[in-house]
C-alpha cells in the first residue's frame, strides 16, 4: 500500500485566504482528495480543504527553514 504524506485533515479555526492556482493543479488536488478516499469521489474532501495541510506539511518539512528559524530565535535583538 502506499503511504500518502497527507493523512489526517483536521477541522481547525482557519483564516480565509483567496489563492489562484492552475487548473492542472486543482486537477490534481481533486485527483489526491479522490485517493485519500479509496478511489471514490463521493465523501471525497474538497480539494481546497487540502491546501492548508499540504502546506503546512511541507512547511514542517522544510529543513532549512527550520534551521533558519531556530537561528533567528537564538539570535539576540538588535
Amino acid at each position: 500500500m502506499t503511504r500518502l504524506k497527507l493523512s489526517d485533515i483536521e477541522d481547525q479555526k482557519s483564516v480565509k485566504l483567496t489563492v489562484e492556482i492552475p487548473v492542472r493543479l486543482h486537477r490534481k488536488l481533486a485527483e489526491y482528495a479522490r485517493v485519500i478516499n479509496g478511489g471514490t469521489v463521493e465523501g471525497a474532501p474538497d480539494p481546497a480543504v487540502l491546501v492548508a495541510p499540504m502546506l503546512e506539511r511541507f512547511i514542517a518539512s522544510d529543513r532549512d527553514f527550520a534551521r533558519l528559524r531556530r537561528r533567528a530565535a537564538a539570535a539576540p535583538d538588535q
